[in-house]
């Protein structure tokens, strides 16, 4: 896979992907839960550097879709609209599955402009380069276009 940037952290790992204007994000992971979690970091991880976002405060977050790849989508979604509402960046997150249903937390903190430094507002996630799938070692990706 190629990546204009990538990141590990304790051994799993995300990475963003170029799309003309706007920029994709992917999470890789050893199940779907853990692909999903990692999705949502490199999600923070386009408006600022997830290590300089303490997770000091949980928001629940619920979603339901009739598969993967919807769910996917909607998932990055509440985590926009979450941040967007609650003026807060995430950068620790807990995912499970139940049916065709998300359960999440994620940790966070408000924006504090002076530290975060926001490069870009995420406007949404978008069907282009959607996707949820394992690879050819078994691994979990789940990735799809952001609209910044």
């Amino acid at each position: 896979m190629q990546s204009t940037s990538s990141e590990m952290i304790h051994d799993k790992t995300w990475e963003h992907f170029p799309h003309e204007a706007d920029i994709g994000v992917r999470g890789l992971g050893s199940t779907k839960e853990e692909a999903f979690e990692w999705a949502g970091l490199a999600l923070t991880a386009v408006i600022t550097d997830p290590a300089s976002v303490f997770p000091r405060e949980a928001v629940v977050i619920v979603c339901e879709a009739p598969d993967d790849e919807l769910l996917l989508v909607d998932w990055l979604n509440a985590l926009v609209y979450e941040m967007a509402t609650r003026n807060m960046l995430f950068s620790r997150f807990t995912v499970r599955f139940n049916t065709r249903s998300l359960h999440a937390t994620a940790w966070g903190e408000k924006v504090d402009v002076a530290r975060h430094q926001p490069a870009v507002e995420v406007k949404g996630a978008t069907y282009t380069e959607l996707s949820v799938k394992r690879d050819e070692q078994g691994a979990w990706i789940a990735q799809c276009v952001v609209d910044v």
